[in-house]
């Protein structure tokens, strides 16, 4: 502590801050707000009784969501492949993986079973070989045999670039029985659809398809079904494409399918058909499978800023920033009394902040930020959630969010005790406070920040739907090692961030806990343990090196 952090505890002037402190029940703000978010308002003033009812209707909430969780899990995946001349490897590529696939996703996440199916294009020269579907089945052998029928060619009146995309996306929409609850739709080509404004290659049909398909068409066709579409990119020459169909389906994650090397190519399509179903399963676990924000939280994407503005035009503001200091132990962890007021610390704090923000997820908004209290100026991320309700007090949400920072940061110390003596790589979690803006409104604005990440590819490892979407034996350990240690008290998971040598540098974590009423809706409870960890895990060497108890052997 240096000489401008005080205890809230021991202060006494009168501030809008210590005011709005008085006045702020966090059991009783917090309890009513887990009420309204289970879509019930409990009019009740005694705790006990609130307690009692918040955590039922918890729970009912909780059931609920691991039943539409439990349907994520079930996938079709369809292959649309342009089949003219120029795409044997990727043909061959699309046949090869298909088993590969399968046995990723059944080591990894165990919980998820996916149908196939494929629909192959050409162009309108082709006839009766225009369009060659097959239609979904979970028996990949069939799959891999019907694709040894399909043979790349183009009608010798084929000889202009341009491909009938659109007809073949339209089919794979319309003629195919998508029924699961997570649709993935991985599109591979080399060359645009028809029409002057995707490219400017030689066109038959400069005006766009012939037959009157345009791409807002067949994609608000695919938005309605909640299709989510992915892309194999070969060539530069689909770019444009990518441009216009981003205008109507928002952002979308493109793999580099270029390769001559048909071992590569092969796992280039392992890792992006696993990482296709592991993204859109976890989406749709998040979001649900019917809810129209499945298309939304992609087009949010579009509307951020992604460069850090001119911090010479942007006023310097004021706030404090509040912040739980560390348990000792693991009964002080565990202990949700811990985390009061007696136990928060604060101090003065000066930031710029730019006006828009450069990233959203599916709670929250993060700006680009700087801390200007001392030289030279230390860069950092502000994070707002998107919608906080009429009813809820902000400051009782944010410190939710530095509770769960609080808690992962101690584990986090404490595996790497262990781990700095197998020689297993590090875990660390940004720190997290609650910054509150000077002002004379008692319900003034919060954020959350937290120290900028370096410049490296953010990943996001895992959710806390228990999707694995980028395997990595260390996290996973480390997910092990917090219900170990905690003796089944809780699990920390979606575990995101960069990967560097020797450590993992994690953000925005989120916990499940046996007590419902702890660490806000993201915890799925004791049911959310066992569903989404107990019957997904499985031990690993680090695990073993770690001589963490065999999870599966024990619970089943």
């Amino acid at each position: 502590m240096n000489e401008n952090t005080q205890s809230l505890s021991s202060v006494s002037s009168v501030s809008s801050l210590i005011y709005e402190f008085s006045r702020l029940d966090i059991s009783g703000e917090r309890l009513e707000r887990y009420s309204t978010e289970a879509n019930t308002l409990i009019s009740s003033t005694k705790e006990n009784e609130l307690r009692t009812k918040a955590k039922f209707l918890r729970n009912e909430a909780i059931s609920i969501i691991l039943n539409d969780i439990k349907l994520s899990m079930k996938v079709d995946l369809c292959f649309v492949l342009d089949c003219t001349g120029s795409m044997w490897p990727h043909i061959a590529a699309a046949r090869g993986c298909i088993l590969q696939v399968a046995n990723y996703i059944k080591n990894t996440n165990p919980s998820i079973e996916f149908r196939v199916g494929f629909c192959g294009y050409r162009d309108h020269n082709d006839g009766s070989n225009r369009l060659q579907i097959f239609d979904f089945n979970d028996q990949y052998d069939q799959f891999t045999k019907y694709m040894h029928n399909i043979l790349p060619f183009s009608s010798p009146e084929d000889d202009d670039a341009p491909e009938d995309v659109l007809g073949g996306l339209n089919a794979a929409i319309t003629q195919m029985d998508w029924k699961n609850s997570t649709r993935v739709l991985l599109h591979i080509c080399d060359s645009p659809p028809h029409g002057r404004h995707f490219s400017n290659l030689k066109d038959k049909y400069p005006d766009g398809d012939p037959y009157g398909l345009t791409e807002k068409i067949v994609l608000e066709k695919m938005k309605s079904k909640n299709i989510l579409y992915f892309f194999g990119k070969i060539t530069r020459h689909t770019e444009k494409m990518l441009e216009a169909f981003r205008g109507i389906i928002g952002e979308f994650p493109v793999f580099d399918l270029a390769s001559e090397d048909p071992i590569k190519l092969i796992e280039k399509f392992v890792k992006a058909t696993s990482s296709s179903i592991a993204y859109a399963v976890s989406l749709t676990s998040v979001i649900g499978s019917n809810s129209k924000e499945i298309y939304s939280s992609r087009r949010r994407k579009l509307d951020m800023n992604p460069n850090e503005p001119d911090w010479n035009t942007l006023p310097i503001q004021k706030g404090v920033v509040l912040w739980y200091s560390t348990p000792k132990s693991l009964n002080e962890l565990v202990d949700p009394t811990y985390f009061g007021k007696s136990n928060l610390f604060y101090e003065s704090f000066l930031f710029k902040i730019a006006h828009e923000p450069f990233s959203a997820g599916a709670e929250k908004y993060a700006y680009f930020a700087r801390e200007i209290k001392n030289e030279p100026t230390k860069e950092i991320v502000i994070k707002e959630y998107l919608n906080l309700g009429e009813r809820n007090n902000p400051i009782e949400k944010y410190l939710e969010m530095v509770e769960v920072s609080t808690v992962t940061s101690f584990l986090s110390t404490e595996f790497n005790f262990y781990a700095e003596q197998k020689n297993i790589s590090k875990i660390s979690f940004l720190d997290v406070k609650l910054l509150r803006c000077n002002t004379i409104d008692v319900r003034a604005r919060c954020f959350a920040i937290e120290p900028k990440l370096r410049i490296a590819e953010y990943k996001r490892f895992n959710t806390n739907t228990g999707v694995i979407t980028e395997f990595r034996s260390t996290l996973e350990a480390f997910v092990h090692f917090t219900y170990n240690y905690t003796e089944g008290y809780l699990v920390v998971c979606d575990l995101q961030g960069i990967e560097l040598n020797n450590e993992f540098l994690l953000t925005d974590p989120a916990i499940h806990c046996i007590d419902p009423l702890r660490f806000g809706k993201t915890n799925f409870g004791e049911k959310g343990i066992k569903q989404l960890f107990l019957e997904n895990h499985r031990c690993n060497e680090i695990c073993k090196k770690l001589n963490l108890s065999d999870i599966h052997m024990n619970y089943y």
